[in-house]
């Protein structure tokens, strides 16, 4: 396989393209998103996922919405503001920082409302590249912070589920992002990565991302990961976050709540990599975090193929929650935090 660089979005011309995940890695293909609608329906299909990533491009989103408005007014931009919101809000459920990035587009719009209309595109436009500069900035220092984790002179094994990288975030990655810094840093002697099925996000990105690093690593079947802690293979296990509850509850791809179990009955540390744009601080727990249910086809076919009857009935989860108490650590660009999470997460709104 060629290494080659990864790009997973990149604006030309008023045109946002887009890599198709779904398609690497055996080909390498960008979908062109003239519109917000465009845009969207990328997100909805999952042409991109993982949550910093998706709040950039929701970002992108908005900006092609305010670049093809026809202005008329300031109450009718308002309102087109709320439409651009809930259109992106509606895509994917469970991934705060979808809410995040809008909000934020919707709040310098709202600040600027009384300025020009040529004006206001140039400040959203702006803001759009605040918001990819501070991805990238939180990813290295939260692999940065990550590193702590590594104590000692002998490197470790780790486990990781789903993709969490650059193909996530843009920048270097979150829990995807430690493990390389980690590796840089002669801390990292084996990576096992579950497959993450359906959508095999750990077995298409995650293993192509290693290889590109040269990161030594073993693709597994999701469900052979509590062997390998019982037989201790397995030194830490990290995973990135889609929301956190204040309580540090913590949704991530379905599959994490089963490896911390896992990890808590094997005396295996556990540990959560997340910016805190995607703390949701308007929920006190996980139980209260809406968790996507996706296609049944999506688990009843492979590329593009039937695995079982067409008939048979099939359960599409997109996401678990992880209760807090099986959470070593929290890994922000902040720092760590450590258990029990409320009040220290709470010192983060403020921010």
């Amino acid at each position: 396989m060629r290494k080659e660089g990864i790009a997973p979005f990149k604006l030309e011309d008023k045109k946002l393209y887009l890599l198709d995940q779904r398609k690497l890695p055996s080909s390498k293909i960008y979908r062109v998103c003239r519109t917000y609608n465009d845009v969207a329906k990328c997100i909805k299909s999952m042409v991109v996922r993982g949550a910093p990533l998706l709040g950039v491009v929701t970002a992108y989103g908005m900006l092609l919405g305010i670049e093809k408005y026809k202005y008329t007014s300031h109450n009718d931009l308002i309102e087109f503001v709320e439409h651009l919101k809930h259109t992106f809000l509606d895509t994917r459920p469970t991934a705060v920082n979808i809410r995040w990035a809008a909000e934020r587009i919707r709040r310098v719009i709202l600040s600027s409302i009384n300025e020009n209309f040529g004006k206001i595109k140039k400040i959203v436009y702006n803001e759009v590249k605040n918001i990819v500069k501070e991805v990238f900035e939180t990813d290295r220092l939260i692999s940065v912070n990550g590193l702590k984790i590594f104590q000692g002179d002998e490197k470790k094994t780790v486990l990781t589920h789903c993709n969490t990288g650059k193909l996530a975030t843009g920048g270097i990655g979150t829990a995807l992002g430690i493990i390389k810094y980690a590796f840089k840093n002669n801390k990292i002697k084996h990576v096992y990565v579950d497959e993450t099925r359906p959508y095999l996000q750990g077995a298409k990105l995650t293993c192509w991302e290693l290889y590109q690093e040269n990161i030594p690593f073993t693709l597994i079947c999701d469900n052979t990961a509590g062997y390998l802690m019982k037989i201790k293979k397995i030194d830490v296990v990290i995973v990135g976050a889609d929301r956190i509850a204040t309580n540090g509850d913590v949704a991530n791809k379905i599959g994490t709540y089963s490896l911390a179990v896992l990890a808590k009955e094997n005396n295996i540390p556990f540990y959560v990599a997340a910016p805190i744009s995607t703390i949701d601080f308007n929920i006190s727990s996980g139980e209260e975090i809406p968790i996507e249910r996706r296609d049944s086809n999506e688990v009843k076919m492979i590329n593009n193929k039937p695995i079982t009857l067409r008939s048979a009935d099939a359960l599409h989860i997109g996401f678990d929650v992880t209760p807090a108490k099986y959470i070593t650590g929290i890994i922000t660009e902040k720092g760590i935090l450590t258990y029990p999470y409320k009040q220290k997460i709470l010192s983060f709104k403020k921010l």
